[in-house]
């Protein structure tokens, strides 16, 4: 199998052609190309100093991908190289979007990418009666707006080689407005209409593109919550739901199902139906 391409849905010619070479998938074929061999990939993880992202870039790593991890705390980059020999630290802060867009030529002056995953994030609980304006802020700069530095930065490169995949670390709390969610969750519901306009944009020109929509997940980020975190899953677990969804070519990748199914059905609900139901739960 060539190093450019991800194996196709299936060996019928006309799946070839629909999915791997761009053209629009048919209604039994996943939304993207499934990803099931890494060996020899090239990957660039934003976000992957800790939690979900560096639980990732450990999995891919193990499947043999080229794994290049960025985040701002360089020391935890270069603990994670040790680790894992052969990955790349590449610090970087999201924020700065002229040094995206050094460091991304540099990555890809040594080669094309493969897949480029977003999981940078930002998270503090916060409710409409302690509003911190600054820290909303803080939370679009790292969640969102990073995000458009790194997309227009690798976008223009991934269409130029006719491959490759965008994968969004995005959260459930991204479907519909939620308790304690006020500064996160409008940052990721950005990220859920993002992905959904970069794929229709895409999906043609032969490049895949992904959501990913965790539930609850035992990371830093999580540690100061104060309400119970219902199916919490530890990074590692995440990590392998995302590589599983990958391998499926879904476009979003959401776990655990046993929570998320319900989350997602909340977003069919009637408004005076789905208030009710929340405050009944949360408040």
């Amino acid at each position: 199998m060539s190093n450019k391409h991800f194996a196709p849905v299936n060996s019928a010619p006309v799946a070839t052609k629909n999915v791997a070479n761009g053209g629009w998938p048919a209604l039994w074929q996943p939304l993207n190309p499934p990803m099931r061999q890494w060996a020899g990939k090239r990957v660039w993880l934003v976000g992957a100093s800790s939690g979900i992202g560096e639980a990732t870039a450990s999995a891919l790593h193990a499947q043999g991908a080229v794994v290049m991890v960025s985040a701002r705390k360089r020391e935890a980059l270069q603990d994670f190289v040790v680790r894992h020999p052969g990955s790349i630290a590449l610090p970087l802060d999201v924020s700065d979007a002229s040094a995206v867009q050094a460091l991304t030529a540099s990555v890809l002056a040594q080669g094309p990418l493969d897949c480029v995953v977003y999981c940078a994030g930002h998270y503090n609980a916060m409710r409409a009666f302690s509003m911190d304006v600054a820290d909303m802020e803080r939370h679009l700069s790292v969640n969102y707006t990073g995000a458009l530095h790194v997309l227009a930065a690798v976008i223009p490169a991934l269409r130029a080689q006719g491959h490759g995949h965008i994968s969004l670390v995005g959260s459930v709390a991204g479907y519909r407005g939620l308790p304690n969610s006020l500064a996160y969750g409008p940052t990721k519901a950005a990220l859920v209409n993002l992905a959904e306009t970069l794929y229709l944009d895409l999906r043609n020109q032969g490049l895949g593109v992904s959501l990913i929509s965790p539930g609850f997940v035992q990371t830093p980020l999580t540690a100061n919550n104060a309400f119970d975190m219902p199916a919490l899953l530890t990074p590692a677990q995440a990590a392998q739901a995302m590589l599983q969804g990958w391998a499926r070519g879904q476009f979003d990748i959401h776990f655990p199902k046993r929570f998320t199914v319900w989350i997602q059905l909340l977003r069919l609900l009637p408004d005076r139906l789905f208030f009710a139901l929340v405050r009944r739960a949360t408040l």
